[in-house]
This record gives C-alpha cells, sequence and structure tokens, in this order.
C-alpha cells in the first residue's frame, strides 16, 4: 500500500504541512514512521480522512489555488447550454471571454446569468472559477 510523507498528504488535502502535522499530532489521522524517521501516512486512511474533511466542510466553498495566473474577474452575462457541451460568457471589464465547457461543469459550478465569477487563461485554454 501506497504511504505518504507528511508534505505529500498536506499538498493532497490542500493544507500547508504544518496543518497536516498539528492534523497528525492531534490524532486525527493515524501516521507511523519509516525506516529514515519520516512520519508517513497509509494511502487508505488519508483517502478517509479527505472525505471525512470534505464532509465537516459541509461544502463551503474556498478560495481555489491554481497555476493559472491571467484571472478577468467578471459577471456571468451569457449560458448557451447543449445536451453535452455548454458556452460561458464573461464581461469582465473591458473584456468579454467565452468559455466551451461540458454541461455537467456549469451545473456543478452552479453558474447563473448574473453571478460573480473568474475566467482564467492559460495557454489556449479558459478555466472558469466560481467567486
Amino acid at each position: 500500500m501506497q504511504s505518504y510523507t507528511i508534505g505529500q498528504a498536506a499538498r493532497l488535502l490542500g493544507v500547508s504541512p504544518d496543518t497536516a502535522r498539528r492534523w497528525a499530532d492531534a490524532g486525527r489521522v493515524t501516521t507511523h514512521r519509516d525506516e529514515a524517521g519520516r512520519r508517513l501516512i497509509d494511502g487508505r486512511d488519508l483517502a478517509a480522512f479527505s472525505v471525512e474533511l470534505a464532509k465537516a466542510s459541509g461544502g463551503e466553498e474556498e478560495i481555489s489555488s491554481t497555476s493559472v495566473r491571467n484571472a478577468f474577474p467578471g459577471i456571468v452575462t451569457a449560458i448557451k447550454l447543449g445536451d453535452v457541451a455548454a458556452q460561458v460568457e464573461i464581461q469582465a471589464g473591458p473584456h468579454r471571454l467565452v468559455s466551451l465547457l461540458t454541461r455537467e461543469a456549469v451545473e456543478e459550478l452552479g453558474l447563473e446569468v448574473g453571478m460573480e465569477a473568474t475566467a482564467r487563461v492559460k495557454s489556449t485554454n479558459v478555466h472558469i472559477d466560481r467567486v
């Protein structure tokens, strides 16, 4: 079974290594030490803990971290839904951005005309983040 270091677990959980270490110290997630003395978390334990964290958050959304640097916060001005695909338009100041994504993604994000959203552009892709 795969095991994860505190740093790897932190990255997978979207928290700092200090937070993951505090959770381990408090017994919220079980760790063991390898031959080098590093604390490790078994993959199954980490998976169960990540599900527990998601349930405890109650679906509250947090600010996302992303490697995409070209962010255009704006307002959704149009959504065209097809059977599988969707087109979302965002007006970000003087910029009109259009993104093609799946209908499922639009529904999961709960996108509606008039709501705030951020278009993120990387190369030829436009990513939509809900604010």
